[in-house]
């Protein structure tokens, strides 16, 4: 039998706390050689399009893709949940949520681990849906005491100060001076824009970024500055730096950093590199999401749908 869960079903059995630690898990996995990724891949129409990506990771008992499509009407999000022993299609479920939730926690993960441990101050730039996830696992592995958030549009970073202020139980700052998120201890990206929103020469010494906002070649948010500031940089997966990191597109064209030279936040968890030397240390986890993370938190969505019989089962 497949279990059938709808988005306001997974909504309901998915929480941070253990999108964070699946999260991180399944990084640790893929840097030891014991899970598999393979990077996104896109079929463009001249009305929209399919994205797909799939992953493996048998000590969760998760294989499995995720699918979405994108037209005028908007994007649709699938995951298919599959036994990695016996191939049964265990889920299939809807996944906008979900997606949500494992970019925040990639950030936050990232964050944990290479953020100074003192860090208190956060500035985010973008107020849309994705920053809110970004916020709420970034407020989970440090004690902000300052939030501040720019946009745009003044009524956005508003409404985003207000909700997530009351969701979390803390005070947030707006701001309409572009460089102000820049100046504090951990400084996120995540926008729709297409030109950097972000300049290196705003950050201060220590800072900690996470660019979560571009997932395609031709999309940065952060300028070159900000990767030559960084005396650390790290992706999801180095496979995706051909394909997807147009964060670091620019600087790897030009030779201002190499390959070589970016690592997987994976291997930073896994202890096989270090990632901040100092508290001086500018870091930067330039975000494109991975399978991976989609697959480690349908399994939580999954196992926790069985324990509250949550869903419909379908036969074929």
């Amino acid at each position: 039998m497949t279990l059938l869960l709808s988005e306001n079903e997974v909504e309901e059995l998915l929480d941070m706390p253990s999108t964070l630690a699946a999260v991180e898990s399944v990084l640790r996995q893929h840097a030891e050689g014991r899970a598999t990724n393979r990077a996104r891949r896109r079929v463009a129409l001249p009305t929209g399009g399919l994205n797909y990506m799939a992953a493996g990771a048998p000590e969760i008992g998760a294989l499995g893709l995720k699918a979405y499509t994108v037209a005028r009407t908007g994007a649709r999000f699938y995951t298919l949940l599959f036994d990695p022993e016996d191939g049964e299609l265990l889920s299939i479920m809807q996944s906008d949520k979900l997606g949500q939730t494992r970019t925040g926690a990639a950030s936050g993960v990232a964050t944990k681990h290479l953020a100074r441990e003192d860090a208190s101050t956060l500035g985010i730039y973008g107020a849309g849906w994705q920053a809110e996830s970004q916020l709420e696992a970034i407020a989970a592995v440090r004690d902000l005491e300052r939030v501040i958030v720019y946009s745009r549009r003044e009524e956005s970073r508003k409404a985003f100060a207000e909700k997530m202020g009351q969701r979390l139980g803390m005070e947030i700052e707006t701001t309409h001076a572009a460089e102000e998120p820049a100046a504090q201890d951990i400084v996120v990206t995540v926008t729709s824009s297409r030109e950097p929103v972000l300049l290196g020469e705003w950050l201060r010494p220590g800072a900690h970024v996470n660019a979560a906002g571009s997932n395609f070649l031709f999309k940065t948010e952060i300028d070159r500055e900000v990767v030559g500031r960084a005396s650390f940089v790290c992706a999801d997966s180095r496979e995706e730096l051909g394909l997807e990191a147009g964060d670091l597109m620019l600087s790897l064209e030009t030779g201002a950093i190499l390959p070589e030279a970016v690592y997987e936040l994976g291997q930073v968890i896994a202890g096989q590199v270090r990632g901040r030397r100092g508290p001086e240390d500018i870091t930067l986890f330039a975000s494109q999401g991975l399978a991976l993370e989609d697959m480690a938190a349908a399994r939580v969505v999954y196992d926790r749908a069985l324990e509250r019989d949550v869903g419909r089962d379908i036969e074929f």
